[in-house]
């Protein structure tokens, strides 16, 4: 096994443990549910197989389902992040940068790293919330609950970010 492996095991089931354990009872409001598990997507390197994102952010959302009693909704909304994070990436970086680019805000710049995981976040919190309650019937509810779960969660995010720079 190699050491980059490893490492991406003890990621996936850290924020799969705090996310079950921890920041599934957090329901700011009664609206905003902070969803910490989407860094994992975000900070999967530049050359990363696209099949290989793809199956690790599966897999991450089906465990979260699992133990959060959401059927399919962290799967599918992962999996369209992780089919999304490759091509967004590439609007972010440099041409000339190299293959082993670690995605985070030393590498990006702070304003770019901020934008790049705003859209990520955004786009997982309106598609989670939309299939959650799978009607737009209510849509001022499900706009407040995924604009404040985006937020919560990317300041969360943010707050990370600083602490893993260092």
């Amino acid at each position: 096994m190699s050491f980059e492996l490893i490492k991406r095991l003890a990621v996936f089931f850290i924020l799969c443990v705090v996310q079950i354990l921890f920041l599934n009872h957090i329901r700011l409001f009664g609206v905003a549910t902070p969803m910490l598990y989407i860094l994992f997507v975000i900070i999967f390197h530049r050359n990363t197989p696209k099949w290989a994102l793809l199956l690790w952010s599966f897999a991450l959302g089906l465990a979260i389902d699992v133990f959060s009693n959401t059927p399919g909704l962290a799967a599918g909304s992962m999996a369209l992040i992780a089919i999304i994070q490759p091509y967004l990436l590439e609007l972010f970086i440099p041409r000339d940068s190299i293959e082993e680019l670690r995605v985070s805000s030393t590498t990006l710049g702070l304003g770019k790293y901020i934008f790049f995981s705003t859209i990520l976040i955004v786009i997982y919190c309106l598609v989670f919330f939309a299939l959650e309650t799978f009607s737009f019937y209510n849509w001022i509810h499900w706009l407040t609950c995924a604009g404040s779960s985006a937020l919560l969660t990317l300041i969360l995010i943010l707050s990370i970010e600083t602490v893993r720079k260092k």
